[in-house]
């Protein structure tokens, strides 16, 4: 038997490759589909494997029409069989794209299940739900980037993005001024205290400490025993007018540490007298200390009116003593102010931490100072 096998485009004309060559009297001996061949430059081909009996005849000049019969029968089998492997190979292709399409349903499912779960727990970690609502936003646009098992660094890092921080710059041979404000018992004497420490016994600097503190019984009491203690000299500024000879004063220190008195951040004419003080010291910087037990209600309504002063900054006090850390991010991303230290007790130097995105990001999900 000579057997040879024919390709085409489709089962029709490599049908006639074969009769044209062997002749009617060929016989089909099997067929098969190739899919994605680069030799035959299309996606799917039909190849023919046939036989015959006896030495290739010349074509019949004119067939009789019993051979005519015979082709068209033959085609007509041929049709239904390019049909049936048409159908099969179609019905493969959609049972494997439905199955994916199930698989990324389920997928997409649970991922969801899991970005709900986070945006409760953000809430109970106090954090807003504007800002909730931007994060998960953020995490459903970002789905296709997203498994289960990298969704959590994938969250911190999107809270890391959005909370702004800063450090504290220092420098040598320059009177740089930095005065404290915010609401009555927020600590602003104590984080004087301990930035004053650090800046004298860890950046080897000169430091100067001047009190606006006058109204408070016993405030200046405090900041002077501070000063005894640590030998950092200490003055008072009864009136916005001592302010400019005290500066002088301290014109060889490298960094002067303004404490300003506590005021309810509704008691607009205190603000505006400490505005004055301000203004007369001609100051670098302005730090808002604001307590970290506070709503964000009562941290928003601070934050907007201690604006006045001129604050580029923000400090965080008693978060030792806080249950949530959301009212942290909430400010810090409505006012677009970046947060600087985190006091958590009295300790001085001890207490107080110096922060970044990703540190602050842990804290704000975790709920844990501590971990």
């Amino acid at each position: 038997m000579q057997i040879k096998k024919y390709v085409a485009a489709s089962l029709k004309e490599a049908t006639q490759q074969m009769k044209n060559e062997l002749g009617v009297e060929a016989l089909i001996l099997g067929t098969r589909v190739i899919e994605n061949d680069k030799r035959y430059g299309l996606k799917k081909m039909y190849e023919i494997t046939a036989g015959i009996d006896q030495p290739v005849k010349a074509k019949t000049p004119n067939p009789s029409r019993e051979e005519f019969d015979a082709i068209d029968n033959f085609q007509t089998e041929l049709e239904k069989l390019t049909k049936k492997i048409v159908q099969h190979t179609e019905t493969k292709a959609s049972i494997g794209e439905t199955k994916t399409k199930v698989e990324k349903t389920d997928t997409n499912k649970k991922l969801e299940r899991e970005i709900d779960e986070i945006a409760d727990v953000l809430e109970q970690r106090e954090v807003s739900k504007t800002i909730i609502k931007s994060i998960t936003k953020h995490l459903y646009d970002s789905a296709g980037f997203i498994e289960s098992s990298n969704l959590e660094s994938f969250l911190l890092s999107t809270i890391a993005s959005m909370i702004p921080t800063t450090t504290f710059k220092v420098s040598k041979n320059k009177a740089v001024k930095i005065a404290l404000v915010g609401p009555t018992g927020v600590g602003k004497t104590t984080c004087i205290a301990k930035l004053a420490v650090i800046s004298k016994i860890i950046h080897k600097l000169k430091v100067g400490l001047i009190s606006i503190d006058t109204y408070r019984l016993g405030a200046i009491d405090q900041l002077r025993i501070f000063s005894e203690i640590s030998d950092i000299e200490m003055a008072v500024a009864f009136e916005a007018e001592d302010i400019p000879k005290l500066v002088k004063k301290f014109k060889g220190k490298d960094l002067i540490f303004i404490d300003t008195v506590g005021r309810s951040q509704k008691a607009k004419d205190n603000l505006e007298q400490i505005r004055k003080y301000l203004d007369a010291a001609q100051v670098d910087e302005t730090i808002l200390v604001a307590n970290a037990t506070s709503s964000t209600r009562t941290l928003n309504d601070v934050a907007e009116k201690f604006k006045p002063l001129k604050y580029t900054s923000v400090i965080f006090s008693k978060i030792d003593e806080a249950v949530a850390y959301g009212n942290i991010m909430n400010l810090a991303v409505t006012h677009n102010t970046p947060v600087m230290f985190l006091t958590n007790g009295q300790v001085i130097p001890d207490d107080i931490l110096s922060v970044n995105p990703a540190f602050l990001a842990n804290l704000i999900f975790s709920g844990k100072l501590y971990k």
